[in-house]
């Protein structure tokens, strides 16, 4: 059971301060207090179970296909997310196949060589950075891997992929202007690459995206570079921050660690239960498209809304024993994949990622534990740690 502490005050901005980065779980109690939705200077955000659940399921009422919600550069939509019915189902009918869980499983044996390969680059000091050491490096080769490139050219993805999530400059301003430079370098890399799959297919996903065909329709060479973009955006730094939060969780909590050591069968359902817990990806924004009420909260056409899954994952009011990490939870019907026909295209793979991580590690690393006077430093939006330093035996 992992207990949390609350403070007294509430800011409706809080959703990015550090303090609550670190730990948000009594935050989003106090938040949910309020209401279904609190605003605050940034616009509102949709904080209990209920009404997240019904923004999901009402597409045509929070859009998600309006391309200013989420604007990283690019110069074309994320697809499927940033597309809404009608044209949405065409594209899940052709990608749902393809990222399905007996495709997925497939590369489950080079997963977990590339864990073992990671490990066995810091396993006899005693110590990594967990963050710099696995969890940025696993999705990203695992992608590579998943596109057929070289996996010679994991730095130079990593480099092109923080240009668009972590931009540099002095402020906004600057930092856009990082960001669409690094968004227009990987158009460029992704269009030479789809390229030359239309010369030669391989066995990847962009020969799979090029022979893909729903209703005698092919995807177009922009269509291809949108789902790449999503794939950056919704299945790297998402799958890192995952593992970043969990490893951190089980470092301070030797019971929930033993558990899986004692017991790998229990690693998906854990795997579920941190998803809900953690929740890496706090929220999504969507787009409200008429004026409305929202469990008696009224929202108008054209507010930009933050649904706040973290806040969802909590919700006492649909989950009693809410704030009990609980890794025997069955059913576990957390959100941490969003909900409605946006659900996560990637959640077979981030799952089959997260799973083979804990399994590869607690064979080999069964005991491990925060270095001494770390101290760790979260950033909200997606929920991250700089630097997770941790001290084992193999």
């Amino acid at each position: 059971m992992a207990q949390v502490e609350e403070k007294s005050g509430f800011d409706p901005d809080g959703f990015m301060d550090a303090d609550v980065a670190a730990n948000p779980q009594p935050y989003y109690r106090k938040a949910r207090a309020r209401g279904a939705v609190i605003r605050g200077t940034w616009g509102p955000n949709i904080v209990t179970r209920g009404a997240c659940e019904y923004a999901f399921q009402h597409p045509d009422e929070f859009s998600s296909g309006q391309m200013e919600t989420i604007d990283l550069g690019q110069s074309v939509p994320m697809i499927p997310l940033q597309v809404d019915p009608p044209d949405h189902l065409k594209y899940r009918k052709l990608l749902d196949p393809i990222f399905a869980p007996r495709q997925m499983a497939k590369i489950e044996p080079d997963i977990a060589r590339y864990v073992n390969e990671l490990i066995d680059g810091f396993i006899d000091r005693g110590e990594c950075d967990f963050s710099t050491e696995l969890a940025i490096p696993l999705p990203s080769t695992v992608f590579l891997r998943l596109v057929g490139l070289p996996l010679e050219e994991l730095d130079l993805f990593l480099g092109m992929k923080d240009g668009i999530l972590r931009p540099s400059g002095a402020d906004l301003d600057e930092m856009k202007v990082s960001q669409n430079k690094a968004a227009g370098e990987i158009e460029s890399y992704f269009a030479a690459a789809v390229e030359d799959r239309r010369r030669s297919r391989r066995d990847d996903l962009l020969s799979m995206f090029l022979d893909a065909e729903v209703d005698g329709e092919h995807l177009t060479v922009d269509e291809i570079l949108g789902i790449c973009f999503l794939f950056i955006l919704a299945g790297l730094d998402t799958v890192t921050d995952s593992l970043e939060c969990f490893y951190a969780f089980l470092a301070q909590h030797p019971d929930h660690r033993r558990r899986i050591v004692d017991d790998p069968a229990v690693i998906p359902s854990a795997v579920e239960e941190l998803l809900r817990w953690e929740t890496p990806v706090t929220g999504v924004p969507r787009v409200v498209t008429k004026d409305l009420e929202l469990d008696g909260c009224p929202l108008h056409q054209g507010d930009h809304v933050g649904v706040s899954i973290g806040s969802a994952n909590t919700d006492e009011v649909a989950l009693p024993d809410a704030y009990t990490v609980d890794f025997d939870r069955n059913p576990n019907k957390h959100l941490a994949f969003g909900g409605g026909i946006h659900r996560c295209l990637g959640s077979h793979l981030a799952r089959l990622e997260l799973r083979t991580a804990l399994r590869e590690w607690h064979q080999r690393i069964p005991d491990y534990r925060l270095a001494e006077g770390a101290t760790l430093v979260y950033q909200m939006g997606l929920r991250q740690i700089d630097s997770l330093p941790l001290v084992f035996s193999s």
